[in-house]
């Protein structure tokens, strides 16, 4: 049960991480506060299709 995702940074929206989560257990997207290289800091990066 478990897809890969990718996050996309909310204030540049580049997308820089792809992890994996379980659908059954957390339908809802995932936010999380990752390093943007971009930036040179921590952004909050949310689950994209």
């Amino acid at each position: 049960m478990r897809v890969n995702i990718t996050m996309a940074c909310t204030e540049t929206g580049d997308r820089n991480y792809i992890t994996t989560k379980n659908k059954r257990k957390n339908p809802e997207r995932l936010e999380l506060m990752k390093y943007s290289p971009r930036q040179g800091k921590h952004t909050l990066h949310r689950e994209t299709k």
